[in-house]
């Protein structure tokens, strides 16, 4: 979509910190085409705003004292599909990077960007661009496939496998889940070899930390 010269960006800011509103309002008010229509201290503030005002951008920084700016960034996305979002951060933090692209932002910027590189951005994200950094792409690409070739791998365990590897997961020996489940201690270590094999682990402590990491 090209941006013509009549049209006007509507643009909401989040941030806790009163100086860092002021300083992005002095740059954006500088561009004529540009329309501060709100600002938001607190994550749950920028939902109720962004959901009023419904604005174009929405630039938002990602750690608060209380809430999340990446779970407000999901809510207002879902309830405004066309709002984009730029996600605004001290430092680079790539599970913040990756929380944040999940959650549907468009953009991940530092505080310390000059003026242009953000106004720049807010046109970028506006015209339906994407702003990250070709490092920080290919990490969350390299993290997304790990992501699918985990569910691919967990989808190849059967129901009473995933049992079993619960019961791993909690410390049991052979013999306790055998009880559990009413199995031979044989006919269990028979699964828990083939759970290993198809999960790619070696050990059952590894068994354990991939229950942990994946929440099964």
């Amino acid at each position: 979509m090209v941006l013509f010269m009549a049209e006007t960006i509507k643009i909401l800011i989040v941030d806790d910190h009163e100086l860092v509103r002021e300083g992005l309002k002095v740059v954006l008010q500088r561009q004529p085409h540009f329309s501060l229509v709100g600002e938001a201290d607190t994550p749950d503030d920028a939902v109720e705003k962004a959901s009023a005002i419904r604005p174009d951008v929405v630039i938002m920084d990602i750690r608060f004292p209380k809430g999340s700016g990446i779970e407000a960034c999901r809510e207002i996305v879902q309830n405004i599909p066309n709002c984009k979002v730029i996600m605004l951060t001290s430092y680079v933090d790539d599970e913040a990077v990756f929380a944040s692209i999940m959650a549907g932002a468009s953009g991940y910027v530092l505080k310390q960007i000059g003026s242009l590189e953000l106004v720049n951005a807010v046109r970028l994200v506006y015209q339906g661009g994407s702003l990250l950094d070709p490092v920080l792409t290919q990490k969350v690409i390299a993290r997304m496939k790990n992501l699918i070739q985990d569910e691919q791998k967990e989808g190849l365990l059967t129901l009473q496998e995933k049992k079993i590897l619960a019961l791993i997961a909690e410390g049991k020996t052979n013999k306790e889940i055998a009880a559990a489940i009413c199995l031979g201690q044989n006919t269990v270590r028979n699964y828990v070899s083939t759970i290993l094999d198809k999960l790619g682990l070696s050990n059952r402590a590894q068994a354990a930390a991939y229950v942990t990491k994946h929440g099964i």
